[in-house]
C-alpha cells in the first residue's frame, strides 16, 4: 500500500455514536449509550431475563371476573404474588448477564391460578418461579398465557388450583382517594404495604419501555420489584396495576379501564401489541435511537426473524424508533396493525457491527445484512472457505477521550494523535492494524486510518472523494451511497489491490447535523474487515475539544 494513500488524503469528520461495552460475563459487546434516554416516569422494574419457550397450548381458564363487592386490606396479602424470573438477558451497561434472576410481583384474579403481572417481569424468561402471599415454603410453576409489550401487562397461570384472588375496582380514580401498593419490592421475600392517595386520575404513562395512554399517579411508595402488583382501595379491590416510580416520590399505576382493554385477550392466550420483546427505549449522542433488546420470547415474531439480545431495533415499517426516548412510535406501530401482519423491521447488531432488516411474520422470515460497505463476495483468501471468526472490539482514545472508537482487538498496532495536512494539524487520528507499517506498505494486512476534523465540516462528501481517488495498483469499481449509524456520505470502492484478492474503501461522512466530517480508509481481507470499519464509524464518538 502506497504511503501516499495518507500523505495525500485530507480527514474530516466526527460523530458521536453508539459507545460500546463487553458484556460483564460473556465477554459479548452490546450496545452501553453514553447518554440514557429519560423515562416519562423513572422504572420501578425489576431485571429483564432470558429467552423462554411459550406454551403450544393456551388452557381456558376462569374468565376475567366482574367488579364485586368490597373485601379487605387483609385479603390483599393472599392473593399478592411474587414472581422471580430466572434466565439469561443482556443489560444495555453491563452487557451479556448469564443465569440471572430478576423479581416482580403480581395478583390473583380468580380461584384457578390466573394472575395479573407486568410484561417486563416475565417476558423472556427461561423459567418463572411463583410465591404466594409471602409463604416462602411453597413455590409454584408457572406459564405466560399472553402479554402486551406495549401496555405492559401480562397474564400467567400457576399449577394449583383454590387461590385467593382479588377483585377488581371498576370506577373511574378520583384525585384523594386512599390508595395502597401491595408487593415485594426490592427483590425482598418480605410482603410490603404502602399507603398514599391518587394524586392525578390521567398522568402520562409513556415511557421508555411501555406505551399506556394514560396512568395513575399516586404517592404510595413504589420501587423495583414492586412492578406487577396491585394497587388497592381501602376496601381491598384493584385500583391499578403498579407500573412505575420516580425518586420524586411519584408512583404511577394502570388503571382498570386501560387494563380492560388488552386483558380480555391475554386470558384467552393472545399476546396484544406484542412481537415478543423485553426491550427499553435508548438514545445517544450523534442523535441515533431505537428498542434496545433485553430478551426475546422463543417462538414470537422477534426470535422466529433471528432477533436476539443484545440487538437494538432502529426501524419499523420505515420509521425509526424511540426519537423521542420512549416506546410511543413502535407501540402506535403495533396498534395500527393487526396481529400477524407483514411489518418491515432493521436492526443494529453492536456484536457484528452490522445493520440487518427483514420482514416480520411472513412465512420464511429472515434478518439480512443491509448494504452498507459491500464485500463483494471475493475479496481475500478467506472467500470461498471457511471465514474467520467475527472480531471482538477494543475501545481506543485520542487525547483524553477527545475521539473514542472501538477497533478488533486483533489490530493492536495502534497509531493515534494529531492528524496533519501539509504540516498544519486540521484534526485527530486513530489508525490500526495487526501490522501497522505492513498495513500502511502493501495490501496484504487488514486495517484503517479514520480522522476526525471540526475545520473540513463544510467540505463536499463528493468533491472531497474525487480530490483523493487512489491511481495505484486497484480496480475502481464506482462510488456508493453511505447511509449507517447515523452518518451519511459517499465511498469509494477498489478491488484486486496489488495482485491480490483483498478490496481497498474510502469513506467519507457526516452526522446528522454536518458539524463534523469523517473520512476512513481501510483495507479489507475478510467479509469480517467491512463489519469491522462498520463498526468503527458506528462507535466513534467525539467530545472534542478537537484541534
Amino acid at each position: 500500500m502506497a504511503t501516499s494513500r495518507l500523505a495525500s488524503a485530507r480527514w474530516l469528520g466526527a460523530v458521536a455514536a453508539i459507545a460500546i461495552v463487553v458484556g460483564a460475563c460473556s465477554g459479548a459487546a452490546t450496545p452501553a449509550p453514553s447518554a440514557r434516554p429519560s423515562a416519562a416516569a423513572p422504572s420501578a422494574r425489576p431485571s429483564a431475563a432470558a429467552p423462554s419457550a411459550r406454551p403450544s397450548a393456551v388452557p381456558s381458564p376462569s374468565p376475567m371476573p366482574s367488579p364485586s363487592p368490597e373485601g379487605s386490606l387483609d385479603d390483599v396479602r393472599m392473593a399478592t404474588i411474587q414472581i422471580e424470573a430466572d434466565g439469561s438477558f443482556v443489560d444495555p451497561e453491563q452487557g451479556q448477564l448469564l443465569n440471572t434472576a430478576g423479581r416482580g410481583s403480581g395478583f390473583l384474579i380468580n380461584k384457578d391460578g390466573v394472575a395479573v403481572t407486568a410484561n417486563h417481569v416475565v417476558t423472556g424468561a427461561a423459567l418463572l418461579k411463583i410465591w404466594v402471599g409471602g409463604d416462602r415454603n411453597k413455590t409454584y410453576n408457572a406459564r405466560v398465557l399472553g402479554v402486551s409489550e406495549c401496555s405492559d401487562l401480562a397474564v400467567i397461570q400457576l399449577e394449583g388450583a383454590d387461590f385467593a384472588s382479588l377483585d377488581w375496582y371498576p370506577e373511574d380514580p378520583k384525585v384523594g382517594t386512599d390508595v395502597f401498593a401491595a408487593g415485594y419490592p426490592l427483590g425482598d421475600p418480605e410482603y410490603t404495604l404502602t399507603r398514599g392517595i391518587v394524586s392525578k386520575a390521567r398522568a402520562d404513562g409513556e415511557t421508555s419501555w411501555a406505551s399506556v395512554d394514560s396512568v395513575i399517579e399516586t404517592d404510595a411508595l413504589i420501587n423495583p420489584g414492586n412492578s406487577g402488583g396491585p394497587l388497592v382501595t381501602r376496601d381491598g379491590r384493584v385500583i391499578g396495576v403498579n407500573y412505575a416510580g420516580n425518586q420524586a416520590n411519584q408512583a404511577f399505576a394502570i388503571g382498570y379501564v386501560e387494563a380492560q382493554r388488552v386483558l380480555a385477550k391475554l386470558l384467552a392466550g393472545e399476546d396484544v401489541t406484542s412481537i415478543g420483546l423485553n426491550g427499553e427505549a435508548v438514545q445517544y449522542d450523534n442523535g441515533a435511537s431505537g428498542i434496545f433488546v433485553s430478551s426475546v420470547a422463543s417462538g414470537s415474531p422477534a426470535d422466529t426473524i433471528g432477533i436476539r439480545g443484545g440487538d437494538v431495533i432502529t426501524k419499523l415499517e420505515g420509521l425509526v424508533l424511540s426519537t423521542d426516548g420512549t416506546m410511543s412510535d413502535y407501540c402506535d406501530i403495533l396498534r395500527t396493525h393487526k396481529a400477524g401482519d407483514v411489518l418491515s423491521i432493521e436492526v443494529f447488531r453492536p456484536s457484528t457491527g452490522q445493520t440487518l432488516e427483514g420482514r416480520l411474520n411472513v412465512p420464511t422470515p429472515a434478518l439480512t445484512p443491509v448494504a452498507t460497505i459491500e464485500t463483494g463476495g471475493d475479496q481475500g483468501g478467506d472467500q470461498g472457505g471457511d471465514q474467520p471468526a467475527d472480531y471482538t472490539y477494543t475501545r481506543v482514545g485520542v487525547n483524553n477521550g477527545a475521539i473514542v472508537t472501538e477497533i478488533p482487538t486483533e489490530w493492536s498496532d495502534v497509531s493515534k494523535g494529531n492528524w496533519t495536512d501539509g504540516g498544519s494539524v486540521i484534526g485527530l487520528k486513530i489508525g490500526a492494524s495487526s501490522d501497522y507499517q505492513a498495513w500502511m506498505d502493501g495490501w496484504d494486512v487488514a486495517g484503517l486510518f479514520m480522522g476526525v476534523s471540526a475545520d473540513l465540516a463544510d467540505t463536499d462528501v463528493d468533491q472531497y472523494l474525487d480530490d483523493n481517488m487512489f491511481t495505484g495498483t486497484c480496480t475502481y469499481e464506482g462510488r456508493k451511497d453511505f447511509d449507517f449509524g447515523g452518518y451519511v456520505g459517499k465511498f469509494d470502492i477498489y478491488r484486486e489491490c496489488g495482485g491480490t484478492k483483498n478490496s481497498y474503501y474510502q469513506v467519507a461522512v457526516k452526522p446528522a447535523d454536518g458539524s463534523y466530517f469523517v473520512f476512513v480508509q481501510f483495507v479489507a481481507v475478510s467479509d469480517r474487515d467491512t463489519a469491522a470499519a462498520d463498526h468503527a464509524i458506528e462507535t466513534l464518538v467525539v467530545k472534542g475539544p478537537l484541534p
